[in-house]
């Protein structure tokens, strides 16, 4: 095949890319820090990886596409809770500024998030 895009390999990850953020590449386009993947050992399409500074703004993306991709300020209370919880196990609180990225996305303080985590914490050590 003369496009490495148009290899079955490169249909059948896209879905998982798109949801990661990363990219393909041409293999002859690769970078040295590029994920070159193999078919029947020879390269077939090389994956470039997103920065994590975008990180976030795909977690909280996808937040929106689980909750029928309305906008996360829209949710109600419980549904808030519950992306919360979500990106909590997801680690989107260990990103700089996490908690006011989501506050902000949720249409609601930081106090208020860093209750629901509190509350999630609480349930957990009860359960």
């Amino acid at each position: 095949m003369s496009n490495a895009l148009e290899h079955p390999l490169a249909s059948a990850i896209k879905p998982l890319l798109e949801a990661v953020g990363a990219t393909q590449v041409e293999v002859a386009e690769a970078r040295p820090d590029d994920v070159v993947l193999e078919w029947e050992g020879v390269p077939a399409v090389a994956v470039r990886l997103p920065h994590l500074s975008s990180a976030l703004d795909r977690l909280l993306a996808d937040m929106a596409r689980q909750f029928d991709g309305r906008p996360l300020a829209e949710l109600d209370r419980w549904e808030k809770q519950r992306v919360v919880a979500l990106l909590e196990e997801r680690g989107a609180f260990t990103v700089r500024h996490g908690v006011e990225t989501v506050a902000s996305a949720l249409g609601v303080s930081r106090f208020t998030v860093y209750n629901y985590l509190n509350r999630q914490q609480d349930s957990a050590k009860t359960s």
